[in-house]
Order: C-alpha cells, then structure tokens, then sequence
C-alpha cells in the first residue's frame, strides 16, 4: 500500500467509525426548500438558517408561493443572516425563472443550476449531492481546510482542493464523505482554536509519518 493509500484508509475508516451514517442537518421540507436552505447557508451558520427556513417555509415552499409574496416579507424573515438582501432577491428571481422556463421543476443538471440567480459551483453541487445520482464532491471551507491540513491539497482554492478529493477519494464514498468531513472538521479540527490533540485523523496520520 502507497503512502496516499495508506492515508486515505486511515482517514475513511475513522471517519466511518465516527459517522457511519451521515445525513444532512440543514431543514427543508422538499427540493425547493432544500436549494433554498443551501443557498442561504452561504457565508452563514447553518444553527441560524434552519432557524430563520423553519419560519420563512411556512410562508414560501415553492417557487409559486415566492412570486406572490412581496419581497420585503422575505427580506424581513432573513434579515439576520448574511448577505440577506441579495439572497432575498436571488430567492425572487430564481423562483420566477423556475415558473418560467422549468414549470417550477428544478433542474438536475450542474450547468443550467449554475445559471440560476445566487447559485454558484458548490450550491449546485451540495444540492444534485441531495437529490441526483451524480458525482459531486461539494467543497466548503471546511472541507477546504481538512484537505490542506491533511496533506491531499495546497490549500490554494476551492477548484483545486475540489479535483484533488476527486482524485484521491472513490467516487462512490463522495456523497458520504462530503458530510463526514464537514462534521468531523467542526468538531475536531476547527479553523480557531485547533487542539492538535484532540484531533484524531491528524494525531493518526503523524504518529504513522504520513504528514
């Protein structure tokens, strides 16, 4: 077995013993819901999204219920998270597009999700990661960190870090250790206040010579 090889058995098989069972903790009540949630995610905590969806998803839960409702309701409810009035108006124009040009279906393809308003690469990717068969591997910056204190990436940006857990990791566990990661960094490795020695896969890997 290879040095990478080696690594990454370690790394899965603590991540499987700690989280064998992954599944998201954002709130939504369907696709809609559930784009609309990874949307407002962005540059956000996700304890305070799910407390603002489970308020404004009695109001809008599909693209119908959006156009009719004024924009200033929706503005109101979100208020208290990032970026609020830009992603109260890509909420908006994203729902009109749906009704327009998909019959309020979304679409599961990555490139015309991309087109959406307030939709970008890992927005679409964590959501087709949702509801698709495809191969994705979503990146967020915690996922960013692990890969670069790891060792399976520089750390220079998302693409990077995004084609080389493509790289290293089998397509089939993508979906699982998108989630796993993201748990497991929260908890064990933050960006502030990392103890070296409360994290598991790092002590792992050094005490095996694999960093």
């Amino acid at each position: 077995m290879n040095f990478f090889s080696k690594k990454i058995k370690i790394i899965e098989n603590i991540l499987d013993f700690l989280y064998p069972n992954p599944t998201s903790t954002l709130y939504y009540i369907n696709e809609y819901t559930l784009l609309i949630s990874i949307m407002l995610s962005s540059r956000t905590q996700e304890k305070k999204v799910n407390e603002i969806t489970k308020i404004l998803f009695k109001k809008i839960n599909k693209p119908i219920d959006t156009i009719y409702t004024p924009i200033e309701n929706i503005t109101n409810i979100i208020k208290h998270i990032g970026l609020y009035k830009k992603k109260s108006k890509n909420i908006y124009d994203l729902s009109v597009i749906l009704i327009k040009k998909y019959n309020g279906i979304i679409p599961k393809n990555i490139s015309e999700l991309k087109f959406l308003p307030g939709i970008g690469h890992k927005t679409a990717s964590v959501f087709l990661s949702h509801v698709s068969n495809e191969y994705v591997f979503p990146v967020d910056t915690h996922i960013h960190r692990m890969m670069f204190r790891w060792k399976l990436s520089n750390g220079k940006n998302v693409k990077q870090t995004e084609q080389d857990a493509k790289r290293f990791f089998k397509k089939k566990n993508w979906k699982k250790l998108h989630l796993q990661i993201i748990f497991y960094a929260k908890k064990y490795s933050p960006s502030r206040k990392w103890n070296l020695k409360k994290d598991i896969i790092y002590q792992e890997l050094l005490n095996n010579n694999l960093l």
